[in-house]
């Protein structure tokens, strides 16, 4: 697509050999993308878009996704490859990994839904390191390592050598074209053919049809290359923040076009578009120079404004449509998640009023507060089953103070001391979490003596490449950031408490507003970072009074379960790991969840659960993460398991309910409607 767009007449070459048979178009995505951080919608769209434009412009369907340098795979992804319609999968970057090889070359990999595609390791040896490479040459050497270093000889006799210059599989020359014709029938070597990936993988399909393929189930973790879960986290965030905008943009417009309004089908597809470009493996890890950082939150800024857009535009077509009786302003009320919600809502006031209340379309009022807001006072109340991908709508009076609800739940501050009707919290001078009591578990969350909210800052000098490794001794050289801090209660009310810390360490602040909530059972860690550091990892660190042997991990339309132990080598290779929007430690009837909105990486060792926030490699980008930084992360005590409401959790941090002003007007929509 960009050699089409930039360079068209090199483009036309490429179509040409192409259709003669000269050129394999080959990949099955719209890119080589990550498969770790990039989200599942976004999964699906490389696919989609990726095939379309090879259809489009080939008249081809690939059936092998092609993905030899990402960072690790997704246990999500075969289901995907066999949904896009495609057959085999290639990769060779896991014999990258550091402490354990791969025990199977040729291997069915068994998706999260049971689903398997036929998958196959090149195995070319390195001239000058350990793994295999993409980028082999055609020399006796060569292709006899590649032979050799084949485990399965006994199921399949014909390996894959992939072979030219270039990080990715350049172009050949005249040497290895020839070199693979003199050993085409070369006494005493393996025999030499030259053709497509598809073809050998149609063949080597036939080759191990009814023998006893090894079955890999669970993801394909990649022992290396651990910091990408966190570099450069301001392209993550903008990542995240896309990805959802996008969602929310897409189901309003849908819903718009019910009534009338024309959907924006182009500046969706071209802010897609943008967006997997950025999902790149050597954009969204982190591990590009300066300039592409520069250049990509360009391009964030224009993915949000072509989203914002879409979005407001469609919000603002179904609030006009919305049956307004009476003679009170509105609130339209919109909940993007697939199941109904009961959550906290925070709209601007509008210029020149004082006190107001909510109350919904029946009459019944809700708890409410007003507080001060980055541009004016806003109210926050609390809206009670907002339909699943639909809105609700809220009326504001204006001539009344907040209603008094008798009958709904309060947050209460003595101190430093948070209680609602699920928990107890206590912080201490420095703005640590010292206590935190489930009341309807009746136990204490945290282990006796430990403290949460525990920031630690490790010196964080990777062996070989900075922006992409953290090692496993950089637990050697921590620093528990426990000092003094400022902290005091900002806000109090019928539906929130918010408690301010503000922490200096080194050459860096950390201010956060912790928010706890009458209703919602989450603890919101809304944190504001100036980060100042050089080869510096900072986590922070939640102990918990459970006892597991695994932990739970969401990844793409899923999750996957990863040891909180080391027995093996395989168990503590993992000491760095990857999830979506939440972790858990759970004991099977009690639990706590760890959620955020734009990190990545976690590990979870024993009883302690700790996010990777903020990372300060110097190569090769020399001011990498240097700045500020925004972000939230949330504790969610629980009982019962992840199932009892993690998932829905996470969706309301990412997805907040957002509201629209109206003044009243007759409509055709009613009150509240829901697409699911």
């Amino acid at each position: 697509y960009y050699t089409k767009r930039d360079f068209p007449e090199v483009y036309e070459q490429i179509k040409r050999r192409v259709a003669e048979g000269r050129w394999e178009a080959t990949g099955g995505m719209w890119l080589e993308a990550d498969c770790n951080l990039t989200g599942a919608e976004s999964l699906v769209r490389q696919f989609l878009y990726g095939r379309r434009f090879f259809r489009q412009e080939f008249g081809l369907d690939c059936e092998t996704l092609w993905l030899p340098d990402v960072f690790g795979y997704s246990w999500a992804l075969p289901q995907l490859i066999k949904a896009a319609g495609m057959k085999y999968f290639m990769t060779t970057k896991i014999s990258w990994s550091q402490y354990n090889q791969p025990v199977n070359d040729t291997f069915y990999w068994q998706g999260i839904d049971g689903t398997k595609v036929l998958t196959h390791f090149i195995t070319t040896p390195s001239d000058t390191n350990w793994f295999k490479t993409y980028n082999g040459d055609v020399t006796p050497k060569s292709v006899k390592g590649t032979w050799d270093a084949y485990h399965q000889k006994d199921i399949n006799d014909e390996v894959l050598l992939s072979f030219g210059y270039g990080d990715g599989g350049g172009g050949p020359t005249k040497e290895m074209l020839e070199t693979a014709r003199r050993l085409r029938d070369f006494p005493a070597a393996p025999q030499v053919t030259i053709g497509t990936a598809d073809d050998y993988f149609r063949r080597l399909e036939k080759r191990v049809e009814g023998k006893r393929v090894p079955v890999w189930n669970g993801e394909l973790y990649l022992e290396y290359h651990r910091g990408t879960y966190t570099t450069q986290g301001r392209n993550k965030r903008a990542n995240r923040k896309a990805e959802i905008l996008y969602h929310a943009a897409e189901l309003y417009s849908s819903l718009a076009g019910l009534i009338g309004k024309p959907y924006p089908r182009n500046h969706l597809s071209e802010g897609w578009k943008l967006i997997l470009l950025n999902q790149f493996h050597d954009i969204i890890p982190g591990s590009s120079i300066a300039e592409v950082y520069e250049e990509s939150q360009a391009q964030y800024a224009e993915i949000r404004a072509y989203g914002e857009k879409a979005l407001d535009d469609a919000l603002g077509a179904i609030a006009a449509n919305v049956d307004l009786p009476g003679n009170h302003p509105a609130l339209i009320v919109f909940n993007p998640a697939p199941f109904d919600r009961t959550d906290v809502v925070t709209a601007k006031l509008p210029a020149g009023w004082g006190a107001c209340s909510i109350v919904d379309a029946a009459g019944k009022p809700a708890p409410s507060q007003i507080v001060a807001g980055p541009n004016g006072p806003q109210i926050v109340f609390e809206a009670v089953s907002v339909p699943a991908c639909g809105y609700a709508t809220y009326f504001a009076r204006t001539d009344a103070q907040p209603a008094a609800v008798t009958d709904s739940p309060d947050v209460t501050v003595h101190g430093l001391t948070f209680e609602n009707t699920a928990y107890r919290a206590t912080f201490d001078e420095r703005g640590l979490l010292t206590g935190l009591y489930d009341k309807t578990a009746s136990r204490e969350v945290l282990p006796p003596g430990a403290v949460g909210n525990l920031f630690q800052t490790f010196e964080d000098k990777s062996i070989r490449f900075d922006a992409w490794d953290i090692d496993i001794f950089y637990q050697d050289k921590m620093t528990l950031q426990d000092g003094p801090a400022m902290v005091r209660v900002v806000e109090t009310g019928p539906v929130r408490a918010t408690l301010e810390l503000t922490r200096r360490f080194s050459r860096s602040t950390v201010r956060q507003l912790v928010r706890f909530y009458a209703l919602t059972p989450r603890i919101d860690f809304a944190t504001e970072i100036d980060w100042h550091e050089k080869h510096t990892l900072l986590k922070v660190a939640f102990p918990v009074d459970v006892r597991s042997t695994e932990a739970t991990y969401e990844i793409q339309f899923g999750n996957v379960q990863r040891p909180t132990h080391w027995n093996t080598s395989w168990d503590w290779a993992r000491f760095e790991t990857c999830a979506q929007k939440w972790v858990d430690l759970g004991e099977g009837d009690y639990g706590v969840s760890l959620l955020n909105d734009c990190k990545y990486g976690h590990d979870i060792k024993d009883n302690v659960i700790r996010l990777s926030l903020l990372r300060s490699p110097v190569s090769p980008d020399p001011h990498a993460d240097e700045g500020h930084h925004e972000f939230t992360y949330s504790l969610l005590p629980h009982r019962g398991s992840w199932r009892d409401g993690t998932v829905q959790e996470a969706y309301g941090l990412n997805n907040p309910l957002a509201a629209i002003w109206q003044e009243p007007h007759a409509g055709t929509l009613p009150a509240s409607l829901s697409l699911v």
